[in-house]
């Protein structure tokens, strides 16, 4: 134990003495090492002070951290490790530390500022839509593409991009809208489609664009500043059959009424037929664009006012009759306002999972990814029924065995390890046979990418995998501790009670006292009693 104190206090004062040994090992348990560095990080993290680097604070914490290896190790030689709950809580943590060392460190950032300068403008578009779900057969896929293509190369000679899509979209509002779309803002449409809108010119007609519907082309029609929200308040006459005439007399009659300087709340409260609205003057809540879609006349209307207690001419929805008054008019708030409540939005919107989907393929391209093609298709296409059961009988020649699959992070993978890590894993799914072996292969890539970037990682960021190791030993910790101490103590009430009765003299009760507590409104009668 001297010993590695001095080593230990060596390495601390004087680093540059393990040039040819930067890392010496402090102690062995099993077989397994703990390096002097490790031991000197965690003691420089715990005592920032350099008054603890004495010789007797180093060797109380060394007796320390040796124990706590000692329980590492136990909870390693009892498989605690390997469980499913073990790996999925250690990604968890190790995803978020890696965080800082990735190019998506400010991905929610960069996004949620997208979506606030997207919010600035209103897009107006069309588009041509051929169907394609995300779980298609590749066949299929190509299928709803090549389509898609032929219908762009069309365009680009020429052809009436409205009629198109009239003739092709299989989008069935474009059967009576030419594919017309309307104006829309950030976070209306899916997150391609939206990005690709607000990059396309107007006038010009957009890539094609992917998107969990199918394959879209968009024809950008016009871009202007956004309009904010508008409040209103609104008096409804409802129509139905045979009362159209007399309810538009009604309302006519009313205008008019406003126009005489007759009170608008009073109006509204004798007339009006929102039941939700008429006893507060009409007044709705604020919305923006297309916040009520279902009645475009409404909306357009709202948007047509331009000083507050400005009144509408009366006007006729799917709903009935209506008059609008503005309220006020709410330009779109300062991105601090706003910015809590778009990151929110977009931490739950797919725009954060696309944009973590592209990173985690550049990822893998940094790492030096490289994939056989030809073996991969081979291997999904031996997928059959029972390998939905979890129970796959696959039998691979030697050659197909030994195959290389990929190479990520210079080390390569066989498609003998990629089944027998299948094995492993086994589950059961409703997929298709090659669509589940399919996500089980990404799986298995993502798992490998992690580990070799983990790798790269730790070579050129030492601390992280000291981080590292403080989360994968404190998971392993809490575990042993709970399982082999906290669960059987609260189980073993009779080896409680016998601790107990050993014990006595440490749970003693303190000095007591026994008192009486009256209470009275008698003065004297509690005198009385005092005396």
């Amino acid at each position: 134990m001297k010993k590695a104190v001095f080593f230990v206090l060596l390495l601390i004062s004087a680093q540059s003495a393990f040039a040819q040994n930067p890392n010496p090992i402090l102690f062995t348990i099993d077989k397994n090492p703990t390096s002097t560095r490790e031991f000197v990080y965690l003691f420089k993290k715990n005592h920032p002070s350099k008054s603890d680097f004495s010789e007797q604070k180093i060797e109380e914490y060394l007796n320390l951290f040796v124990n706590f290896k000692l329980k590492i190790n136990e909870a390693h030689l009892r498989g605690y490790d390997t469980t499913a709950k073990f790996k999925k809580e250690l990604k968890t943590y190790s995803d978020e530390l890696k965080k800082p060392y990735r190019a998506e460190k400010d991905l929610l950032n960069k996004l949620t500022n997208e979506a606030y300068q997207n919010l600035k403008y209103e897009v107006k578009a069309a588009h041509i839509l051929i169907q394609a779900k995300q779980d298609a057969a590749p066949e299929d896929t190509l299928k709803a593409y090549n389509k898609i293509n032929d219908i762009k190369t069309r365009i680009q000679n020429g052809e009436d991009f409205e009629k198109l899509a009239q003739e092709l979209s299989e989008d069935p509002s474009a059967k009576y809208n030419n594919g017309n779309l309307g104006y829309f803002t950030a976070m209306q449409m899916v997150y391609p489609f939206e990005k690709v809108a607000y990059q396309t010119k107007v006038g010009e007609v957009s890539p094609i664009v992917r998107t969990r519907f199918g394959y879209h082309i968009i024809k950008v029609l016009d871009k202007k500043d956004a309009r904010g929200e508008v409040e209103v308040s609104h008096i409804l006459l409802r129509t139905s059959k045979g009362n159209e005439a007399k309810v538009k007399d009604h309302i006519f009659e009313m205008y008019d009424q406003l126009k005489s300087g007759r009170s608008w709340n009073e109006l509204v409260k004798e007339n009006s037929e929102d039941n939700n609205t008429k006893n507060n003057g009409g007044k709705l809540r604020p919305f923006g664009l297309n916040g009520i879609s279902s009645v475009p006349e409404f909306e357009a209307a709202a948007f047509a006012l331009q000083k507050p207690g400005e009144i509408s001419d009366p006007f006729q929805s799917n709903i009935g009759w209506h008059i609008i008054r503005l309220e006020r008019k709410i330009p779109l708030p300062p991105f601090s306002e706003l910015e809590a409540q778009l990151k929110n939005k977009v931490s739950r919107d797919e725009r954060l999972k696309i944009s973590e989907n592209l990173l985690a393929v550049k990822r893998k391209t940094d790492l030096g990814f490289k994939e056989n093609a030809e073996a991969k298709s081979k291997l999904i296409n031996l997928a059959d029924s029972s390998l939905l059961k979890g129970k796959w009988k696959i039998v691979l020649s030697d050659e197909l065995k030994k195959t290389n699959l990929y190479t990520i992070g210079g080390k390569g993978f066989t498609t003998g390890d990629f089944v027998a890590w299948v094995m492993q894993h086994k589950a059961t799914s409703k997929l298709s046979p090659t669509g589940y072996l399919t996500q089980l292969y990404n799986s298995f890539v993502d798992e490998k990418t992690d580990a070799a970037e983990d790798e790269k990682i730790k070579k050129e960021n030492p601390d992280f995998q000291y981080l590292m190791s403080e989360y994968r030993e404190g998971i392993l910790l809490f575990e042993i501790i709970e399982k082999e101490v906290w669960n059987k103590a609260s189980d073993d009430s009779v080896g409680q009670r016998k601790y107990y009765n050993e014990h006595l003299d440490k749970y003693k009760a303190g000095s007591r006292i026994e008192a009486r507590i009256f209470t009275t409104p008698d003065k004297t009668f509690l005198e009385a009693i005092k005396s």
